[in-house]
C-alpha cells in the first residue's frame, strides 16, 4: 500500500465517545492527525463518522439512549453540529480541509441520484479535500431505527463502493472478527484473514453493539460482504489507536482482513 490509494475509514459511536457518551477528544484527535498525514502522503482519504446520536447525548447530558424517534432526531441534530465542529478544527491544525456530506438510503436509490452524489465525492477528492460521511440522522429516521444503513457500517461500504475505492478500514472497539465472543471466552480466537463470507463467519459476528450506536460485529460483516463483491479489501481493527492505521499501510498484520474478489466484474 506505498502506491496512492483511495482509502475510506469507518469510524463508530464506541470509539469515538467514552460510556458516559462524551467526546473521546484524544482519541479523535489522533484519527484526524493520522487521516492528515496519509493524505499529505498522497492518499485520497474519506472518513466516515458515526456519532451524531452519541455526541448529542453527552453534550446535553443524556445517559440513556433516547426511545422516541423524534426525541433521537433532536438530540442527533445537536450532535451532528458538535462532531463536524471538533472534525473541522482537528483537520485544520493539520492544514487540510474537510466537507460535510449527509446522506440517506434514498441518496443513491436510483442510477441518476448515485451518480450526482458519486461527483459531488470525486469533486472533493480532486480538490484535496477530506470527505466526512454521516447518515443524515436528523430526517432518516430509519437509520434511528437500525433499519437503514446500520450504524453508518453499511453506508461505509456503500461509499466505498460509489468512489472506486482500493480499501475500507472500519475502526470498532474490537481488534477484529474472533471464532467466538473474547469477552466470554478466554480461549476465543481472532480470525486474521477471511477469504470467503460464509454462514459460520456470519455467525460469528454476534448481535448488536452498544448503548451508544446501534451496530455490532453483524452489520461490519454485511459491509464487508457487500465491499468485498466489488473487490474492495475490508479491514476491521480496534479504533482505541488510530495509529495502528499505520501498519496497514506498512503491510503488517492487524485486525481481520476480508479479501476483496478477484472477480469483480458483476459488481453494481
Amino acid at each position: 500500500m506505498k502506491q496512492k490509494q483511495r482509502i475510506v475509514i469507518k469510524v463508530g459511536t464506541s470509539t469515538l465517545t467514552y460510556e458516559n457518551g462524551k467526546l473521546n477528544i484524544r482519541t479523535v484527535e489522533k484519527l484526524c492527525k493520522v487521516i492528515s498525514d496519509l493524505q499529505n502522503q498522497g492518499h485520497e482519504m474519506v472518513l466516515v463518522s458515526s456519532g451524531a446520536l452519541g455526541v448529542g447525548m453527552g453534550k446535553l447530558g443524556i445517559k440513556e439512549r433516547p426511545t422516541l424517534t423524534n426525541r433521537k432526531q433532536a438530540v442527533s441534530a445537536v450532535g451532528q453540529c458538535e462532531l463536524m465542529f471538533i472534525y473541522d478544527k482537528f483537520f485544520q491544525e493539520y492544514n487540510n480541509v474537510v466537507a460535510q456530506i449527509l446522506l440517506t438510503k434514498y441518496s443513491v436509490e436510483t442510477p441518476h441520484k448515485e451518480n450526482t452524489i458519486r461527483n459531488a465525492f470525486l469533486s472533493l477528492i480532486d480538490m484535496g479535500i477530506i470527505p466526512v460521511v454521516n447518515e443524515n440522522d436528523s430526517v432518516a429516521t430509519d437509520e434511528l431505527e437500525g433499519e437503514n444503513f446500520g450504524d453508518n457500517d453499511q453506508l461505509s461500504a456503500i461509499v466505498a463502493k460509489l468512489i472506486g475505492a482500493d480499501k475500507l478500514i472500519i475502526l470498532t472497539d474490537i481488534d477484529g472478527l474472533y471464532d467466538k465472543n473474547p469477552a466470554l471466552y478466554s480461549d476465543a480466537k481472532k480470525i486474521d484473514t477471511v477469504h470467503t463470507i460464509t454462514d459460520e463467519i456470519r455467525a460469528m459476528a454476534g448481535g448488536r453493539g452498544s448503548n451508544r450506536g446501534t451496530g455490532g460485529m453483524a452489520t461490519k460483516i454485511i459491509a464487508a460482504e457487500l465491499a468485498t463483491e466489488c473487490g474492495i479489501d475490508v479491514q476491521i481493527i480496534a479504533g482505541d489507536k488510530p495509529e495502528v492505521i499505520y501498519d496497514i499501510f506498512d503491510n503488517k498484520p492487524v485486525g481481520t482482513i476480508f479479501l476483496g474478489k478477484e472477480d469483480s466484474s458483476d459488481c453494481n
